[in-house]
């Protein structure tokens, strides 16, 4: 099973470079890789302590980012490497000043795994929700380098638990691991079933960081006064399906202002949404504090600004839920905004919690949504009870961060 996994790499490495020419992520990809080692030499400092965090994208370093953090607070004698699977998460982070070095995580082999790791020479290392590298694993252990996962979340589904040869080969990685914070009973019971003890149900560690976003959300005067006194829904992160619906209920109604923050920022993009509404609509970098009142839809065409803006909104529909899945639901959460959303939701926990409970609701089509829409802006009552049970699941569900780092640490928190 080794021989295949080294195989199923250097297929994946040989794709990977046969595509770079004409796909600008492959090419990020293996030019981020290009001379790894000289470039980590170069940065390594041969006296300093690291502890070293890999995530696969940007989704796993933004629940990374509060134990990065408080860490860094906790424990200043430790500098940090971040590594990136992803091209997605490496390019928007690669200047994040929390970590003392951000890498590309080099090719899973034996060869790569032993040189990061020499020169490196992490005390501990946090992989971030579901990273399993077979050799990185094996040669952490090797070297008796303790490695955690965190925010982790596991299903039936998964290799690990199947009886087939490569199930039980890929198993064997789990007990190279020294410690599983899992999010949900679910997952620790899995991990049970396989024999495993060293397990903490510790929750997800994006609510830690969700609740410092909203406290650190800035203020935008301007989209407070084109909010006025009318209800105002915020639309974040939406692909061409969700606004296309958005879209068709906007055209229809007046009553409601709207924000469409979409995925995609590029200037075609944006002019695509602007031709499909029939009411008035202004883009961010053209707003005019003196005309604001005159739109009922702004679009935002820089990124940067969702998290702050939904301080602003009475509810928040969350794109993604009619492609491979939605969103980061909990940014709008934290405000305690009810949220709607697309069908593919159901791998994502919170979703389905929130979804159980009242403060989320989901749509299939046109009819569903202005359904819902139209029931949460009506109906005060409605409403509250969405946002009252929203703001209640985060503020029950922050902590996880604190968990982690006095069980990791031993209780020693300064």
């Amino acid at each position: 099973m080794t021989l295949l996994y080294k195989i199923g790499i250097f297929f994946y490495s040989l794709l990977i470079r046969l595509v770079s020419p004409f796909n600008e992520k492959a090419k990020q990809f293996v030019v981020g890789r290009k001379n790894w080692k000289e470039a980590l030499h170069s940065q390594i400092e041969k006296e300093a302590r690291y502890i070293w965090f890999h995530c696969a994208s940007l989704g796993e370093f933004e629940q990374g980012r509060p134990v990065i953090e408080e860490i860094k607070q906790q424990f200043p004698e430790y500098k940090i490497v971040l590594t990136f699977f992803s091209p997605s998460g490496y390019e928007i982070r690669k200047n994040y000043d929390g970590a003392n070095i951000v890498s590309y995580l080099p090719m899973d082999t034996k060869a790569n795994a032993q040189a990061f790791i020499n020169m490196v020479k992490p005390e501990k290392v946090f992989f971030i929700k579901y990273e399993f590298w077979y050799f990185y694993i094996s040669e952490l252990k090797n070297q008796n380098i303790p490695l955690y996962l965190f925010s982790a979340i596991f299903r039936e589904n998964q290799h690990f638990f199947k009886n087939t040869p490569w199930g039980k080969w890929f198993r064997k990685a789990l007990f190279q691991f020294e410690h599983f914070f899992v999010q949900n009973k679910t997952s620790a019971e899995l991990l049970k079933s396989i024999g495993l003890s060293n397990i903490s149900v510790s929750g997800d560690t994006r609510f830690d960081r969700v609740a410092t976003i909203a406290r650190a959300a800035k203020e935008i005067p301007i989209v407070n006064k084109f909010k006025g006194n009318s209800q105002l829904i915020v639309a974040g992160s939406t692909w061409k399906p969700d606004e296309e619906l958005l879209i068709e209920f906007i055209n229809q109604n007046k009553d409601v202002k709207f924000i469409i923050a979409p995925h995609e920022v590029s200037a075609i993009n944006i002019n695509r949404i602007h031709q499909l509404l029939t009411k008035p609509a202004i883009s961010f970098s053209n707003i005019n504090e003196n005309e604001i009142d005159l739109y009922q839809v702004l679009i935002i065409d820089s990124i940067g600004l969702l998290s702050s803006l939904y301080q602003y909104g009475n509810l928040a529909y969350i794109g993604g839920g009619f492609g491979v899945g939605i969103h980061n639901i909990l940014e709008a959460a934290t405000f305690g905004m009810p949220i709607v959303f697309g069908p593919n939701y159901k791998k994502f926990k919170e979703a389905v919690d929130l979804t159980s409970n009242g403060g989320a609701f989901s749509i299939t089509n046109f009819i569903e949504l202005n359904h819902t829409l139209k029931q949460l802006t009506s109906d005060k009552k409605v409403l509250y009870n969405a946002y009252r049970i929203s703001k209640d699941y985060v503020g029950k569900n922050v902590g996880s961060t604190k968990f982690i780092i006095k069980k990791v640490f031993n209780n020693r928190v300064l």
